[in-house]
């Protein structure tokens, strides 16, 4: 029997899931592994919405929903825009989406065709690149030369070497947790129109930014699209529930599309997630201690040699260079889970040029745990 394996799916693998994987096995043999190599936060989904999800359960009619998802849902979604941002936003332009994931899916399909550009940054999530060109959409990488952050004059520089359809953006970002200013998406914005560019903006690490308020993309220009998601501040990870705003042009050939590809997000995941929105006392209590974890490893990696290379802005990513101990960031993670048991992502996940000498390290986990992750590795550098 022959076996077809296409082209399009040589893509790069997600070493963060990999690295995961060790983790997970070296866990299961007894070993005290402390991981900050995936972005998951440790805590559970609000107490509101595990209780929304077993009525749910007890009812036991779960089934498909609207592609486009459940009406209280999307309404409490747009809610949420008026109550967090002060903008308007129609339900009607709310797409309810398996996870960020299926929305980047969905709308690279419904924005662009097999062979047109689209740019992102580089450092930044994999995903983004390895969808695009699973489709058939080619990357163009716009490096970031350590800034930190997407600028408006970079992005008119590199239109202008090798122009694009499309532009992917995130703030706050992965890995690096940079965060963009508002006045720059306001310039980002308008080389974007002056170009022709199409404009997707992710948020799903919205409401986990220390230093500034959120700014969507969508209180500047309607017409960008624009991703979030329940998993990162909301503690919901493997609920697997996203959502996308659109413009109305772009609700119709979505919805079609995720009729065929998905059907619905999960119902359930969907009950649930109305009831996210409670609980912002309790997921800031969270966010506290996500604020205790980055204040502490800005002292702790960089008197480790490992330089904090971007603003940590925002998530729960400290994005560093390890060219003081290592020009092998991939040897470098699988040596430090082998013998200090603490993971973490090799920057080859998030820059395929410069990641062989950078790493993200995830501080969603306990600061206590996070704690005891900077004494073994301080032990292991003999600092």
């Amino acid at each position: 029997m022959t076996v077809a394996i296409s082209r399009r799916s040589a893509v790069e693998p997600f070493h963060a899931m990999d690295v995961l994987a060790e983790a997970n096995r070296l866990k299961q043999n007894g070993c005290p592994i402390i991981s900050m190599a995936v972005g998951q936060p440790s805590d559970p989904a609000p107490e509101a919405v595990r209780h929304a999800a077993v009525e749910a359960a007890r009812e036991g009619r779960i089934g498909y929903t609207d592609a486009l998802g459940l009406t209280g849902l999307r309404e409490a979604i747009a809610a949420h825009y008026l109550d967090h941002y002060g903008l308007a936003v129609p339900p009607g332009r709310v797409v309810v989406t398996t996870g960020s994931s299926a929305a980047f899916n969905l709308s690279f399909l419904a924005m662009f065709d097999a062979g047109d550009q689209v740019a992102i940054t580089a450092p930044g999530y994999p995903a983004y690149r390895n969808i695009l060109s699973a489709l058939g959409i080619e990357v163009v990488e716009i490096s970031l030369h350590g800034d930190g952050y997407l600028s408006a004059d970079l992005l008119a520089e590199t239109h202008a070497k090798t122009p694009f359809k499309g532009l992917l953006f995130a703030s706050p970002a992965n890995p690096t947790g940079s965060v963009i200013p508002a006045d720059e998406i306001v310039r980002i914005a308008a080389v974007a129109r002056d170009r022709g560019i199409a404009l997707i903006s992710d948020e799903i690490y919205h409401r986990l930014a220390f230093g500034a308020p959120d700014t969507t993309a969508l209180s500047i220009d309607p017409d960008i699209v624009v991703i979030n998601s329940f998993s990162k501040y909301y503690c919901m990870t493997g609920w697997r529930i996203g959502w996308m705003v659109v413009p109305d042009a772009l609700v119709r050939p979505i919805e079609r599309i995720q009729q065929s590809l998905y059907i619905s997000a999960p119902e359930l995941s969907q009950r649930a997630a109305i009831r996210a929105f409670d609980a912002t006392g309790e997921l800031d209590k969270v966010k506290a201690r996500y604020a205790a974890s980055r204040a502490m490893l800005m002292e702790r990696l960089p008197a480790l040699g490992l330089r904090i290379a971007a603003p940590m802005d925002g998530a729960f990513y400290a994005y560093c260079d390890v060219s003081a101990w290592t020009n092998d960031s991939m040897g470098f993670a699988r040596r430090m889970i082998a013998e200090t048991h603490v993971a973490a992502t090799p920057g080859l996940d998030f820059d395929t040029v410069e990641g062989h000498r950078t790493m993200r390290f995830s501080y969603a986990g306990e600061t206590g745990a996070m704690a005891e992750a900077m004494d073994r590795i301080g032990r292991w550098l003999g600092v």
